[in-house]
């Protein structure tokens, strides 16, 4: 295989946004049963994955906040997959880091999957599409969205999927502010704390909304020019303990032509969605001032119909 040595793959791995994330309750396995409406935008790192000889994972980034050792999503998938697989190769990455960290748009997801498809491109390990979920999910509860990526209903931890079909042009701003971190799993904790007195045992229950998610879910977002609500059960504890969340929200509320706003994941990331890119840009640019005033790093984004791909 001597072309191998000088392969080179180059990933676009891009962030998530939740459209709908409702917390069922809390499961006997320890993790949360959940129902959400998933969906990638175009904000993006990029991976870059070379073969190399040694054996090794080496992982280098422009990132200069972020762990590069065996703690990294990255580098547990990659050691995953050789360990699987036995493999003898290793493999030179280089991360672009454009999404921000601990900010509930599942970066660190997004490149988890990203290494499962480029390695297993690089490698030629020939893995299916299941066989990249199945190893997805034992890494990570949002990973196996980003296989396919789009817009997708997630249900039991996340990693049960289904695919759906929507032509949502929607525009959107995001707004963070670039000195706050949220914990996924401490947030989880404080919703479990509060919500959450007791195991989950009810299956019809579970199924119930499930359905109900399944026949109402996208109808809820073909927002016809109104503003709706979108569901965050995260929003509940997180607002009140983070005037970033808070005042974000309420500068997103403000916005003129907001059809909806939103806590995105576990936060602090907000948004907001518009008829279309071009309104949400205009929005931007009249407020991009106000927002930088008040601590808040900005983008606008559109929907992506898939997660990772190959550029």
């Amino acid at each position: 295989m001597p072309d191998l040595a000088k392969r080179k793959i180059n990933i676009k791995s891009p962030a998530k946004i939740n459209l709908h994330l409702e917390v069922i309750g809390k499961r006997e396995d320890g993790f949360h049963e959940l129902a959400m409406i998933m969906q990638n935008i175009d904000l993006s790192d990029y991976l870059e994955f070379r073969i190399n000889n040694n054996g090794l994972i080496k992982l280098e980034s422009d990132c200069n906040h972020l762990s590069l050792s065996s703690d990294n999503l990255i580098v547990k998938t990659a050691n995953l997959l050789k360990k699987k697989l036995n493999i003898d190769f290793g493999a030179n990455i280089f991360l672009r880091k454009n999404i921000p960290i601990g900010a509930g748009l599942a970066g660190g997801s997004s490149n988890a999957a990203a290494t499962l498809i480029g390695l297993n491109k690089l490698w030629d390990l020939n893995l299916d599409q299941e066989t990249l979920c199945s190893l997805a999910s034992t890494l990570g509860s949002d990973i196996p969205f980003f296989i396919n990526g789009g817009i997708q209903l997630c249900f039991g931890r996340g990693e049960i999927l289904e695919k759906l079909e929507s032509n949502f042009e929607y525009g959107v701003i995001l707004l963070k502010n670039p000195n706050i971190s949220v914990s996924t799993s401490e947030t989880y904790k404080k919703y479990s704390n509060r919500f959450c007195d007791k195991y989950l045992t009810n299956r019809e229950m579970i199924e119930n909304i499930r359905k109900n998610l399944r026949d109402n879910g996208l109808n809820n977002l073909d927002f016809d020019n109104q503003h709706l609500t979108i569901k965050n059960d995260l929003q509940l504890v997180v607002e009140n303990d983070n005037d970033s969340v808070k005042q974000a929200l309420d500068l997103l509320s403000r916005l003129e032509n907001c059809l909806t706003f939103s806590m995105s994941g576990s936060g602090p990331t907000c948004f907001a969605l518009f008829k279309d890119v071009n309104t949400a840009k205009k929005e931007l640019t009249a407020n991009y001032k106000l927002f930088k005033e008040r601590g808040y790093d900005s983008w606008v984004c559109t929907f992506l119909e898939k997660g990772i791909t190959f550029i």
